[in-house]
C-alpha cells in the first residue's frame, strides 16, 4: 500500500503546483478554449480559458507511476509485487496516453482554427476503434508467468462469468465498445467547471479500492490460504495507477473548479475515459462499470434520448443536452449542478463498491 500512497501523493503534488505553470505556458501559446454559440450564455465568459489541461495530469500520472515502482523496489523480496512495469501497466497507461492523444488532436484543431469544430466525429470514432483494438488484442494475448491475461474471453461482473464465453474476437470487440463508451461518456460530462474531474476522482478511487482488495485476495499469492480469490493479472499495478490518476485529478481540480483557471479539454476527458475503460477490464468488472460510472451513463443517455426524440418526433425532451446544460437553462447555478451531480456520482460508486464487497461476503460468509 506504501507504493500506492506515494504514487497518489506525488501525482497530487505535481498537479497542484504544476498546473499554474501549465496555465502560464498555455496562455503564452494562446491555447484558449473556443466556446460554441449554442451553449448557455454564462459559458461565453469562459472563452480564452487555457485548454489542454489534461496534459498536466497525464504527465503527473506517468511520473507518479515511476515513483511508485521505485518504492516497490524497496519492499521485501517475499512481498508479492510485480518485478517492474508490467503489461497491465502498459495497457492502462497506453490507453490513457493514446486516447489523450486523440483528444489533443481535437483540441489543437480547435485552438489553431479558433473555432469549436475540432476533429471530425468520424475520425474520432475510427481512432478510438484503432486504439481500442490494438490494446484489446494486447490485453488478451500477453500472458503472465501464471498464464493470466489483462482481459479475458468471458463477460465479467464482479469477476469473470464463466458461463458467458464470448471468444477472442468478442473480447476485443467488447474492449473497443468499453473504450468508446467511457471516452465519450467522460467527454460529454466535461461541460461544467470541475464536473468531470471531480467525478473521475471518486470513480478512480472505487477502482483503486477494488483492485487493492483483489491484491489482498489474489489467487497468485500462494503464501495465503484463501477461500475466495481473484485472478486479475496485476492487481497491485492496477491499484497504483488508479491511485496516481485519482491524486493527479484531485490536484488538478484545485484549479479547474468554478471559476476554472484551466480546462482539461478533450485531451483530458478522453485520456481519463481510456484509463477508466482499462481499469474496468483489468479488474474484470466490466458489467459493474455502468454502476460505478453512473453519472457518465446518465449524462450519455440524456444526449441519446434528446437526439433520438428530436430526430423521430421533432420534439426535445430536455431544454438542452447533455443533462447538466438542461439544469443550467432551468436556472440552476453552475456550482449547484456540479455539487449535486458529484453526489450522484458518489452514490453510484458507493453502490458499486457495495455490490463488489457484498459478493465477497456472500462467498466467505
Amino acid at each position: 500500500m506504501r507504493a500506492v500512497i506515494v504514487a497518489a501523493a506525488v501525482a497530487f503534488v505535481l498537479t497542484l503546483f504544476g498546473t499554474p505553470i501549465a496555465i502560464r505556458i498555455l496562455r503564452s501559446l494562446r491555447y484558449g478554449q473556443p466556446i460554441r454559440d449554442i451553449l448557455p450564455e454564462g459559458h461565453q465568459k469562459k472563452v480564452g480559458t487555457p485548454t489542454m489541461g489534461g496534459l498536466v495530469f497525464i504527465g503527473a500520472t506517468l511520473i507518479a507511476y515511476v515513483a511508485g515502482h521505485l518504492v516497490l523496489k524497496t519492499l521485501p523480496a517475499e512481498q508479492i509485487v510485480p518485478p517492474g512495469p508490467t503489461i497491465t501497466g502498459l495497457v492502462l497507461l497506453g490507453l490513457m496516453v493514446c486516447c489523450g492523444a486523440i483528444g489533443f488532436a481535437d483540441d489543437y484543431l480547435k485552438v489553431s482554427r479558433r473555432n469549436s469544430a475540432g476533429l471530425a466525429g468520424r475520425w474520432k470514432i475510427l481512432l478510438q476503434i484503432v486504439v481500442g483494438g490494438a490494446f484489446g488484442a494486447l490485453a488478451l494475448t500477453a500472458k503472465s508467468t501464471a498464464g493470466i491475461t489483462v482481459s479475458g474471453t468471458t463477460l465479467s461482473y464482479i469477476r469473470d462469468i464463466s458461463s458467458a464465453h464470448i471468444g477472442q474476437i468478442g473480447a476485443v470487440v467488447l474492449f473497443i465498445v468499453v473504450v468508446m463508451a467511457t471516452t465519450n461518456g467522460v467527454n460529454l460530462t466535461d461541460g461544467l467547471d470541475g464536473l468531470a474531474t471531480g467525478t473521475t476522482v471518486v470513480v478512480l478511487f472505487a477502482y483503486m479500492m477494488i483492485s487493492f482488495w483483489q491484491y489482498r485476495h489474489w489467487c497468485a499469492d500462494t503464501a495465503a490460504h484463501l477461500s475466495y480469490c481473484y485472478t486479475a493479472r496485476d492487481p497491485l499495478e492496477t491499484t497504483m495507477i488508479a491511485g496516481a490518476a485519482a491524486g493527479a485529478c484531485a490536484g488538478f481540480l484545485w484549479w479547474s473548479t468554478s471559476p476554472a483557471k484551466i480546462i482539461m479539454g478533450d485531451t483530458g476527458s478522453m485520456a481519463l475515459g481510456g484509463l477508466i475503460a482499462g481499469q474496468a477490464v483489468a479488474t474484470r468488472t466490466v458489467l459493474l462499470l455502468p454502476i460505478i460510472a453512473l453519472l457518465y451513463v446518465i449524462i450519455t443517455m440524456s444526449r441519446i434520448i434528446q437526439y433520438t426524440s428530436f430526430k423521430t418526433t421533432g420534439k426535445r425532451v430536455f431544454l438542452m443536452s447533455p443533462l447538466h446544460h438542461h439544469f443550467e437553462q432551468a436556472g440552476w447555478s453552475e456550482v449547484n449542478i456540479v455539487v449535486r451531480f458529484w453526489i450522484i456520482a458518489a452514490i453510484g460508486v458507493a453502490v458499486g463498491l457495495g455490490l463488489f464487497y457484498g459478493d465477497f461476503l456472500a462467498h466467505v460468509g
